[in-house]
């Protein structure tokens, strides 16, 4: 997870164009969710009551945040925006993905076919290519847990849910967590260093 924090930090740092950044995006992310070893357990208990939105990090110019996902078996989104670019990584599990798109009407109405996420598999979200969409478990039995980067701390970022008959009510998101994982605790690499002969 410092790994990806840092390769994040520099990629926003010197990638502007939105394209570019998503494309390495989704390669840092790829990689992360490849392992599922790193999250501590707390940020990945779900809830009866709704899915949940751990904050993971945010960075401390708010230009990214990443958080971890919990989704119970059967819980979904309502249909929803975003307002600024996403990565979303399935670690565990299994998600189904569905795009929505406004018609002449004003009714939201899928676009295209469900997207299953397995394990490893990375999405990209943004006003530029499509923001809104729709998020469930796939799993009846068990939970699902994705990581999901978003170019803002989205948990403070004023977004939408719609009805599939065009009515919009604005949100904010917040998260399910009151403390942060310590992501920089190095004491178990300094120690197991320590330890061995020079």
């Amino acid at each position: 997870m410092r790994g990806f924090l840092a390769d994040l930090t520099r990629l926003v740092a010197e990638e502007t164009a939105e394209a570019a950044l998503l494309e390495r995006g989704q390669a840092l992310l790829a990689e992360l969710v490849r392992h599922d070893d790193w999250l501590a357990e707390p940020y990945t208990l779900p809830s009866p009551v709704r899915y949940q939105q751990y904050l993971l990090y945010a960075d401390p110019l708010e230009r990214f945040s990443v958080v971890s996902f919990v989704w119970g078996p059967g819980q979904q989104t309502p249909i929803h925006n975003h307002t600024v670019w996403g990565l979303i990584g399935v670690l565990r599990g299994a998600e189904l993905s569905q795009p929505f798109v406004r018609g002449a009407d004003g009714r939201w109405r899928p676009q295209g076919p469900m997207h299953r996420l397995e394990p490893g598999a990375v999405e990209a979200v943004s006003p530029t290519i499509g923001d809104v969409h729709r998020v469930s478990n796939a799993l009846a039995d068990r939970p699902s847990v994705s990581i999901h980067v978003y170019g803002a701390n989205i948990g403070a970022v004023h977004r939408s849910v719609f009805l599939e008959d065009g009515a919009e009510k604005p949100f904010i998101s917040g998260y399910s967590n009151a403390t942060l994982p310590n992501v920089w605790d190095r004491s178990r690499e300094a120690t197991a260093t320590a330890s061995q002969p020079q």
